[in-house]
């Protein structure tokens, strides 16, 4: 049985490319955004998703801690703030390990994107609040607006911000190549139910953007940061 509930199933946009045979496309998101008076589009980073609770560091399951080496520094950090955090659990991609994109600019190893209270997910502007308060910072926002009216312009606006660079430089880690952004990550800026998650959260991920296999735990590679030209890691 899992210590806590895991992060939800974050549904596709029907016009992401990106989608595989598990995947769930959410056909009628364009009836739920109406409902949605202030969006936040944040960059889909490509890492591991990762949560801090005062139970310990999850990955995905929360089905116990993860003891895995790539959040060992992770797992460091919360040994200082874990009683800081009561109820709360922080959601984060990892970035310490490399993946299928390597950030030539990236400035942390670990961005928020997500805090969930009980049976709430906070809002935007809470979630920026806790973070700052850990000294973490959130994962990129790529855009906000008010509830978009037209349907067609909105796609094609989404397209368009998808095939931007993002904020860290990313790399093909295979050819080596500058590419674009994961995907983009869209969320209802205000507080919402846990329940309602689906109804609240939406992503768009590129075509063939997972280049790694179910080998690549055996030769991982730390991630770089931006200010490393010394023996120094940082979260």
């Amino acid at each position: 049985m899992a210590l806590s509930q895991k992060y939800g199933r974050t549904y596709h946009y029907p016009f992401s490319p990106g989608t595989t045979s598990d995947d769930r496309i959410a056909h009628d998101y364009w009836e739920h955004l109406q409902r949605i008076p202030n969006l936040i589009h944040t960059e889909k980073l490509d890492g591991e998703n990762n949560c801090l609770s005062k139970l310990g560091v999850f990955a995905r399951s929360h089905a116990a801690p993860t003891i895995s080496p790539w959040t060992e520094s992770l797992r460091r950090f919360w040994q200082m703030v874990k009683h800081d955090l009561g109820d709360l659990e922080i959601f984060g991609e990892n970035l310490y390990a490399i993946h299928s994109i390597e950030y030539r600019k990236l400035e942390h190893h670990f961005y928020v994107f997500g805090i969930r209270e009980h049976d709430q997910w906070l809002s935007w502007e809470e979630t920026q609040f806790y973070a700052n308060m850990l000294d973490l910072p959130t994962v990129p926002i790529a855009k906000t607006e008010a509830t978009p009216k037209d349907q067609q312009r909105f796609e094609a606006e989404m397209l368009t911000l998808v095939n931007g660079t993002g904020a860290f430089d990313p790399y093909d880690v295979y050819d080596q190549k500058a590419t674009t952004m994961e995907g983009i990550v869209s969320r209802n800026a205000d507080s919402y139910a846990v329940d309602a998650f689906a109804q609240n959260v939406f992503k768009y991920v590129r075509k063939g953007h997972v280049k790694t296999d179910e080998h690549w735990t055996r030769n991982w590679k730390r991630a770089p940061l931006i200010n490393e030209r010394r023996n120094y890691v940082d979260l």
